[in-house]
């Protein structure tokens, strides 16, 4: 259970479908209420699915580029500590930072579930990078099935979200979407912190 805890939480908060709400919003402001879920849905499946990739076969992925775990995980670490700055900084009604063509690509597509919802605003590079770090070869396969219990709570509850994305930005309003944003940003910032720290501990303990 604190395995599952541990994952969820950590993947959730580098997620911050929060953050993906208002952009989500935009994207199905003239969409049915059914069809803005099955958008929420394909979009959170396709994360599920992103993720689970890359936290099997993202090692194996490495070890055919030469590049080691220690490496990822201060790359990645720098990455994510750089996203949970930008949290604390972000004016969070605005969503997370899409740019203009992507938005206005969006706007224009039919289907936003895979990009740009699903990759890069859900499962973006500090999503794969958790993931990948997440595998190690100490696990035994009742811990991967964990893991991969905790990707599709991930997934689920940010299907929850998006899909009452509306009323849970009436009812937070900028205000509380700002604070939840730096609350969220601190929390990415110190994984983003561990990440280097333990990449540096073991670069140089080799």
């Amino acid at each position: 259970m604190e395995l599952v805890l541990a994952t969820f939480t950590a993947l959730f908060t580098v997620v911050n479908p929060f953050g993906a709400m208002p952009v989500f919003i935009t994207l199905t402001q003239d969409d049915t209420a059914g069809n803005r879920n099955q958008q929420a849905l394909r979009a959170c499946l396709y994360m599920a699915l992103i993720l689970s990739v890359f936290f099997l076969a993202g090692q194996y992925v490495l070890n055919f580029f030469g590049i080691e775990m220690t490496d990822i995980r201060i790359a990645g670490g720098l990455m994510i500590m750089r996203a949970g700055f930008g949290l604390l900084i972000s004016k969070a009604h605005r969503g997370k930072k899409v740019s203009k063509g992507v938005l206005q690509e969006g706007l224009e597509k039919d289907d936003i579930s895979f990009p740009p919802l699903a990759m890069p605003m859900l499962s973006g590079p500090g999503a794969i990078t958790v993931s990948i770090g997440m595998f190690t070869s100490a696990l035994s396969y009742a811990d991967i099935s964990l893991i991969l219990t905790a990707i599709t709570l991930v997934a689920a509850v940010t299907f929850v979200i998006l899909v009452f994305s509306h009323q849970l930005v009436g009812y937070l309003g900028k205000a509380g979407l700002s604070a939840l944003s730096r609350i969220m940003g601190f929390i990415v910032l110190s994984i983003g912190v561990n990440f280097v720290s333990t990449g540096l501990l073991a670069l140089l303990s080799r």
